[in-house]
């Protein structure tokens, strides 16, 4: 089976599919390798360490997808990447399908069966292809440090012979992947930590890392699908505003991870409440992506309001391009490994994992999750 490669070309991204080691790896497992020069250049590695892994360099898309059996991705392919590849081959991407129905449109067209790194079941088998996880972890730690970063004081207690140093307050909103690590980095780093989130059973998750876990009333009644909050009612927003603008007047950093699959992000922190907080504090919003949970959220930019800086920036485990490539590769490789032989794929396809991230095949959309969401779009 051929395997290519391509350069990402999404703006904030650093990222690559395959690192050489893992395209050796794969060689040896009786794959070909084809990567599109320069695909790892701004994750740090060089077309000679893919070539010495035993991969080839193609010098363009056209090149490095003309033989390809199935193409591997960071982000979702461009029309122009979908228009270069072969009828019937095989994507593996992140996709976020509901988001892109004309590139769906076109991989029908093309009958390219689609396989989408973010709808990887959440189970146990599959935490090796838990792509999701893998960069969210890393996007919690950055978040932290970029925070820190923008901050104008320290994290930890510190007494000294000039006086003591009291130590920063940090409020993580979420606690999925991402918000569990910022948790336990902003405390690792000396902060004292408290977190909120709309699923109750997170509270000892929380606890555990040496948080303090902000109880909304009415939590337990929240739905939650594939980890996700898929709906909170209004009364609950309100609760949990009301709670967190006791709290956020004290804190030194908010971090905000909220998602909801298939909406825009909830709006946690208002303008009011920006300005409730102390001159000086930072707002790190890793929602971003998602339309941002600060009102006041640039996307792809730091800003600074009512005396908060607001750092909107994207793609946060992009700026770990090392490892983030890393772990993706081996999420992605482990994926591939699990539909496919050497020979071809095995299309199991009532097999769970097969089932829960395949999108298109052979000219339909099959995925029922973004069948429901597009439906409720068009409607």
């Amino acid at each position: 089976m051929k395997i290519s490669v391509l350069k990402e070309t999404k703006p904030f991204e650093r990222r690559v599919a395959l690192t050489p080691s893992l395209v050796k790896s794969l060689v040896k497992s009786g794959y070909s390798c084809t990567v599109e020069a320069g695909a790892g250049e701004l994750s740090y590695f060089s077309d000679a360490s893919y070539q010495e892994a035993g991969a080839q360099i193609a010098g363009n898309v056209a090149e490095t997808l003309a033989a390809a059996d199935v193409v591997l991705k960071v982000n979702a392919p461009t029309l122009e990447e979908v228009a270069a590849m072969r009828e019937g081959i095989v994507l593996i991407s992140y996709l976020y399908a509901y988001t892109i129905p004309e590139v769906l449109e076109q991989l029908n067209e093309k009958r390219i069966s689609a396989f989408s790194m973010d709808a990887v079941p959440r189970i146990s088998r599959a935490q090796k292809m838990d792509a999701l996880s893998s960069q969210a972890n890393l996007a919690g730690y950055k978040a932290v440090l970029l925070g820190a970063n923008a901050l104008g004081k320290i994290f930890p207690l510190m007494m000294t012979a000039a006086g003591t140093i009291t130590p920063s307050r940090v409020l993580v909103f979420g606690a999925g992947v991402a918000g569990l690590q910022a948790i336990a980095t902003a405390k690792r780093l000396g902060a004292v930590v408290e977190a909120t989130d709309v699923r109750a059973e997170t509270k000892e998750q929380v606890e555990s890392l040496g948080g303090r876990f902000l109880t909304v009333e009415g939590a337990e009644g929240v739905k939650v699908e594939g980890g996700y909050a898929k709906e909170v009612s209004a009364d609950y927003l309100q609760k949990q505003q009301e709670l967190v603008k006791q709290r956020i007047k004290e804190a030194d950093i908010a971090i905000t991870t909220a998602l909801v699959i298939g909406k825009k992000a909830p709006v946690l922190i208002t303008e009011e409440m920006v300005r409730m907080m102390k001159p000086g504090s930072v707002i790190v919003d890793m929602a971003v992506e998602s339309g941002g949970n600060c009102a006041l959220s640039v996307f792809g930019e730091t800003v600074v309001a009512h005396g908060v800086t607001i750092i909107g920036e994207p793609n946060l485990p992009s700026l770990l391009p090392i490892n983030a490539s890393e772990l993706y590769a081996k999420n992605i490789s482990t994926l591939l490994l699990h539909l496919a032989t050497a020979e071809g794929f095995k299309w199991e396809l009532e097999e769970e994992v097969t089932k829960g991230s395949l999108i298109t095949h052979q000219g339909a959309l099959v995925h029922g999750f973004t069948k429901e969401i597009l439906a409720k779009v068009k409607a």
